[in-house]
């Protein structure tokens, strides 16, 4: 098991001087091309893989959909949302985001009145922002 590490750690050493020398022998300069032979490179030429500023490029793309789909959404829903709290009125069965149901018995500008209780008469009073949403009147039946 000792002996084991080490020459793993050989074995990747060499293949990475192998890579960054090029093939051939560890240590050996790497033959050129001919200034003149298709194969040579041109002074000042780039190695990078062909297509790896399209990749970015797409990557880019698709990051800005994926924020401008965001800010659609987001816009949406509160649209929705300030649509459904405007709608408000007298007697409206409502939930609030702590579970309360009660019914709608005085809406003013930021504040709403909720009858929680038709025996005793309690009555509760909370920010519109509390409002998750209205029950539909059939459903309250």
């Amino acid at each position: 098991m000792t002996n084991l590490i080490p020459s793993a750690l050989n074995l990747i050493a060499h293949s990475v001087a192998q890579t960054a020398e090029g093939p051939g022998l560890p240590g050996a300069p790497a033959a050129a091309p001919a200034a003149g032979t298709p194969g040579a490179a041109a002074p000042g030429a780039s190695n990078a893989a062909p297509g790896g500023s399209s990749f970015m490029i797409m990557m880019i793309v698709l990051l800005g959909a994926m924020i401008l789909f965001s800010f659609v959404s987001s816009r949406r829903e509160k649209k929705k949302r300030d649509q459904l709290l405007g709608n408000i009125k007298k007697h409206d069965k409502v939930l609030t985001i702590g579970g309360v149901v009660g019914t709608v018995v005085e809406v003013k500008d930021a504040e709403i009145i909720l009858k929680v209780d038709e025996t005793s008469n309690t009555r509760i009073t909370f920010t519109k922002s509390a409002i998750s949403q209205v029950i539909p009147q059939d459903a309250a039946a």
